[in-house]
């Protein structure tokens, strides 16, 4: 079958609010939801995985209460297994381990399910795509961000060798959700969701923007404009 000819998963675009007013979050959540946000996207930093930290399970429930798009949660911790009833709890939909991370990445997915989350995993722009393969391979995931910038800090330039892993994955998992996260803008997203990137994470380019749901939707536009372009 040709690319062409696969079901295209939906496009979604996920605000990052890392990007947001820390004193107002309540308030960047719902701007979010009211722009067109699909879901939201939250980085949890424990300062060791990688070099800041950043939400507890607090923000989680402060987000889950203020709008009624779904929470994804990307766990950047050395080690995820304690976090995960914690963070299922807060309000969680999604939430997403580092392959990197110091587990048993398989024991960790199925914990995430077990709590009645979806389970993603994730990697680093330092990983090969193939890494993952025999996870995946054992359906032991229901989602994958490529990470296009090194993890533990926004507001980075997007790095282009994260679209060759995309387009890798997406040719062998046509149905998965592929997330991107990191640099994400009105240019760089071309060349994700090109590379088959169907859910998009934003973070400084929607929340620094004049009207975010004009940069939302232009961004939901050319995802959809370039979807698969380069696998084709």
């Amino acid at each position: 079958m040709r690319f062409e000819e696969k079901p295209v998963p939906e496009i979604q675009i996920m605000p990052s609010i890392l990007a947001a007013d820390f004193g107002a979050l309540r308030d960047a959540c719902l701007e979010a939801e009211a722009a067109g946000a699909d879901q939201l996207h939250i980085d949890v930093m424990d300062g060791v995985f990688v070099p800041n930290i950043s939400f507890g399970p607090n923000v989680v429930e402060v987000a889950a209460s203020a709008v009624k798009i779904p929470q994804n949660v990307h766990l950047m911790v050395i080690d995820p297994m304690p976090y995960i009833d914690t963070f299922a709890k807060a309000g969680s939909d999604t939430i997403l381990i580092h392959i990197e991370s110091k587990c048993d990445a398989e024991e960790a997915l199925k914990r995430i399910r077990g709590a009645g989350k979806r389970a993603g995993i994730t990697i680093n722009p330092g990983t090969e795509a193939a890494v993952i393969f025999d996870l995946l391979d054992r359906e032991a995931a229901d989602e994958i961000l490529v990470m296009s910038v090194e993890p533990g800090f926004g507001g980075q330039s997007y790095i282009p060798a994260a679209e060759p892993k995309i387009a890798a994955l997406r040719q062998r998992y046509p149905h998965m959700d592929i997330s991107v996260d990191g640099g994400i803008d009105a240019q760089t997203v071309c060349g994700a969701a090109a590379h088959g990137a169907n859910l998009i994470v934003a973070g400084s380019y929607l929340f620094k923007a004049a009207a975010m749901p004009a940069a939302l939707s232009g961004l939901r536009e050319k995802a959809h404009a370039h979807y698969g372009a380069s696998i084709r």
